[in-house]
């Protein structure tokens, strides 16, 4: 097993360098002078030359890489140009907003769409599983924004039952410690703020979790229904075993390794596509961070919240690799 982890550590180190040159070329590449382009037209020449000494402009590009990487290794984003903060301090609670949201979203995509795909498979063309493919095709199909504002409508206005947006109520502030709120409440011993923070992850996390579900469901259906006509399972429903041991120890077991790459690919676009979730429901997410940043042309900010959101696609990709080879020994060798 430790053969198989340097082995896919050694792969990951050359697309990490290759996504440090890709982030790192934004700025560099910009037609022009990418001082001016980032402060305007009228910007003085002052104020140009300013920040192209501030941003390391003046020099090769392959110093300005060397330094970007060094900077990186360090924990060190860069500077905002908006607000003069340093990035990295000034991005956590956007970033833990957004891992909080998509690990609930998640959450909700996992358990409808395994549990949905494996009854669909039992009942294999039956009514039941003409109706959740149906289900399914449309929820991959619905836009996110669509669905957003009709569960805004139905749910907050027309019943009252859930906030519209944010993340906490305004008049009772979670205190932040991890800037996960849900853990911050349990970690204060708030249980009433829980609740209400739940409240407010509600409608963002399932309009976000639809379409992972639905093509989480219709992937577990088609690997449950191979694996459902083995015959290790016709030996194990022979014995006797009872119905749920058969399909969730020893069929979903087997059927696992293409939806847990469907997870895994899943979990690293919802952090990239959250930005339409997080605009609908005004939650404080890196998204929209990156969105804010764009308007005021926030280069370094912008730079970095890609590479961020990069680094989490890869290293939760890698996981995936890595859990393969718990999930089914043979691939280690």
């Amino acid at each position: 097993m430790l053969a198989y982890c340097l082995k896919r550590t050694g792969m990951l180190i050359p697309v990490l360098i290759g996504m440090t040159l890709v982030v790192f070329s934004i700025i560099r590449f910009i037609p022009g002078n990418p001082a001016q382009v980032i402060l305007g037209q009228r910007a003085t020449k002052e104020a140009v030359e300013q920040l192209t000494m501030q941003l390391g402009l003046d020099e090769p590009w392959y110093v300005q890489y060397g330094k970007y990487v060094g900077d990186l290794l360090r924990g060190d984003l860069g500077t905002s140009i908006r607000t003069g903060a340093a990035i990295t301090r000034e991005m956590q609670p956007y970033l833990f907003a957004t891992l909080e949201l998509a690990f609930f979203a998640m959450l909700i995509a996992v358990l409808l769409g395994v549990n949905a795909g494996i009854v669909s498979a039992w009942f294999k063309n039956s009514v039941f599983d003409y109706t959740a493919m149906l289900i399914a095709l449309v929820g991959v199909s619905m836009p996110i924004f669509w669905l957003g504002l009709m569960g805004q409508w139905f749910f907050s206005i027309e019943l009252g039952w859930l906030p519209t947006t944010g993340r906490e109520d305004v008049r009772n502030p979670v205190d932040t410690i991890t800037y996960i709120h849900t853990l911050d409440t349990l970690l204060n011993g708030r249980f009433d703020q829980l609740g209400e923070t739940i409240r407010h992850l509600i409608l963002p996390a399932s309009a976000l979790a639809t379409i992972p579900a639905a093509i989480i469901a219709r992937i577990t259906r088609a690997s449950m229904i191979e694996v459902l006509q083995s015959d290790y399972i016709r030996t194990a429903k022979a014995k006797g075993v009872r119905m749920f041991f058969v399909i969730y120890k020893h069929g979903l077991k087997n059927a696992f390794i293409p939806i847990l790459t469907v997870i895994g690919l899943q979990t690293g676009l919802l952090l990239g596509g959250a930005i339409l979730t997080e605009t609908i429901f005004a939650w404080p997410g890196i998204g929209r961070y990156i969105y804010d940043a764009i308007s005021y042309r926030d280069y370094p900010v912008i730079q970095s919240g890609i590479l961020v959101i990069a680094f989490i696609f890869v290293m939760i990709n890698f996981v995936v690799d890595l859990l393969y080879a718990v999930i089914d020994p043979r691939i280690k060798y």
